[in-house]
């Protein structure tokens, strides 16, 4: 009888702990996707949605600030990366959490990366990290990898 309770007991435990995993917050969606500019280049774009009240910082946040976004490739003989990845020009305001200016977007940002190709076709893959906030909370550092194919 004691060993059917105790069974019972680790059911529960991992049932709630598996209802409390789905409920972890994630605000930003990202999207990617390449659009081929000539013959030999292309542009990756990288979309992030991000629900209201919520933003995503610049990629130029910083030293002492949060978690700047960052892009990283994984390298190939196949393209080669043309420059750095560029943003829109970020929303910029004082944050008092972090006591100083910090550069973010709010519901949707493009960031997009040129690439020399060396192949017809190629993946492009990799990861992008990220930090959310809002007004009230900010969310640990996040990191989504990406496969994104250039046709």
């Amino acid at each position: 009888m004691k060993m059917k309770k105790l069974l019972l007991a680790v059911a529960a435990l991992f049932v709630f702990s598996v209802g409390a995993k789905a409920q972890i917050e994630a605000p930003v969606t990202w999207a990617f996707a390449a659009k081929r500019t000539s013959p030999t280049e292309a542009t990756l774009l990288i979309k992030a949605t991000i629900d209201k009240g919520w933003h995503v910082y610049s990629q130029t946040v910083k030293e002492g600030g949060p978690v700047k976004t960052t892009f990283t490739y994984t390298p190939s003989k196949e393209y080669t990366l043309v420059g750095k990845t560029i943003e829109p020009t970020p929303i910029t305001r004082y944050e008092k959490v972090f006591s100083m200016n910090v550069g973010f977007f709010e519901n949707s940002v493009i960031f997009q990366q040129k690439i020399k190709l060396k192949a017809k076709a190629t993946t492009v893959t990799g990861k992008v990290e990220f930090m959310t906030c809002n007004d009230t909370k900010c969310l640990p550092p996040d990191e989504v990898k990406f496969s994104i194919p250039v046709k």
